[in-house]
C-alpha cells in the first residue's frame, strides 16, 4: 500500500445514545476508527454541526488521531437513541434531517477521492438527497482502473432507509458486499434471488453484480466469506457480550486492515471474527483493542 493511499469510511458520524451515557458512532466512522488501530490511514468523511456535540465528536477523533473530512454545516449534529435487549442486541431510534444527512462535495473530498484505496459506505447515510449524491460522486471519482481497489458496501439497513433502487445502485458500486442473515432475507425478494438458501442467494449477488467478495454474518450461528471459488465459515465465538453496537462495523475494518496488510483471506477472515467478538464484550463501537489483535 502507498504512502498515498487512503483508507475511508463515507457517511453518518453522530453520537450513540446508549444506556451509560453517549458514545461517539456511525459505521463509516466505527469503520475509520478501526482502521486507525491496525496503524493504517482510517479517515471519516461526514458532516457536523456548528454545535457543542459537534465539537466533542471532532476532538474525540483528533485525540483518537483519526483522519477525517469533516464539513460543518448548518444542521445538528446527528445522534441515535439505542435501547438495548436482554441479549445485548440494539434498537435505534435515528434522528432526521442532520448533518450527515447534508454531506456537502467539495474539491477537498474530490482529492481525497482520487487517492483513496478503500472506501467503506452504507445505505444509512445515502438517505438523503444530498448525502446520496455526494456519496455517488465520491465513488465516481475513485481510481476505478486500479485493480486493487476496494469499493465495500456494508449494507446496513436500518428502519425504513432504505429501498429497491437504493439497494441496487449501491450493489452495483461495491467490489466487496458486507450483509447479514437477517439483511440478506430483506433483499432476497426485493432482488429476486433464489430461494434455495443463504449460500444460493450470495452466489447469484455475487454473479450479477460481479463482486470479488461477499461477507455474510449470522450473529451467534458464525459468518461466511465467499468468493467465485472460494467459501471461508467461521463459528462465532463465545463471549460475556456488553452489547453488540458496532460490532459489525469493527468485523468489516478488520478484514479490510488484514488485506491490506497481506493476510489472505482466511486469516484476514479469522482475525475479523476475533475483533468483533472482543467489541461485543465491551460497551460501545469503538473500544481500544488489544495489542494481539491489531499484529
Amino acid at each position: 500500500m502507498k504512502e498515498s493511499d487512503m483508507i475511508v469510511g463515507i457517511g453518518e458520524l453522530l453520537w450513540d445514545m446508549l444506556p451509560e451515557g453517549r458514545k461517539p458512532g456511525g459505521a463509516p466512522a466505527n469503520f475509520a476508527y478501526h482502521i486507525s488501530q491496525f496503524g493504517l490511514r482510517g479517515t471519516v468523511v461526514s458532516a457536523v454541526g456548528s454545535d457543542e456535540p459537534g465539537d466533542s465528536i471532532l476532538h474525540i477523533l483528533d485525540a483518537g488521531r483519526i483522519g477525517r473530512s469533516v464539513a460543518r454545516v448548518s444542521y445538528p449534529t446527528g445522534s441515535v437513541a439505542v435501547s438495548l435487549d436482554g441479549a445485548g442486541v440494539p434498537q435505534y431510534d435515528i434522528k432526521e434531517n442532520v448533518a450527515w444527512d447534508n454531506i456537502p462535495f467539495t474539491s477537498e473530498l474530490q482529492s481525497l477521492a482520487r487517492n483513496t484505496r478503500v472506501v467503506c459506505f452504507g445505505s444509512l447515510a445515502r438517505r438523503s438527497p444530498v448525502s446520496y449524491e455526494t456519496i455517488g460522486r465520491f465513488l465516481d471519482s475513485m481510481p476505478r482502473d486500479r485493480g486493487d481497489l476496494l469499493s465495500v458496501f456494508d449494507i446496513n439497513l436500518r428502519q425504513h432507509y432504505f429501498s429497491k433502487a437504493l439497494v441496487e445502485d449501491s450493489v452495483s458500486r461495491c467490489n466487496v458486499l458486507k450483509i447479514n442473515d437477517e439483511e440478506l432475507n430483506i433483499v432476497r425478494p426485493m432482488l429476486g434471488l433464489p430461494d434455495g438458501g443463504d449460500e444460493s442467494a450470495c452466489a447469484a449477488l455475487i454473479d450479477r453484480y460481479e463482486l470479488k467478495l461477499l461477507i455474510l454474518t449470522c450473529g451467534v450461528n458464525g459468518s461466511y466469506v465467499f468468493g467465485r471459488d472460494f467459501r471461508s465459515y467461521i463459528p462465532t465465538p463465545k463471549v460475556v457480550v456488553a452489547d453488540t453496537v458496532g460490532a459489525g462495523d469493527s468485523f468489516t475494518a478488520a478484514f479490510v486492515a488484514s488485506l491490506i496488510k497481506g493476510k489472505d483471506v482466511r486469516q484476514a477472515h479469522e482475525t475479523a471474527v476475533a475483533v468483533s467478538a472482543y467489541v461485543c464484550s465491551c460497551h460501545g463501537a469503538m473500544p481500544v483493542l488489544p495489542q494481539h489483535l491489531v499484529c
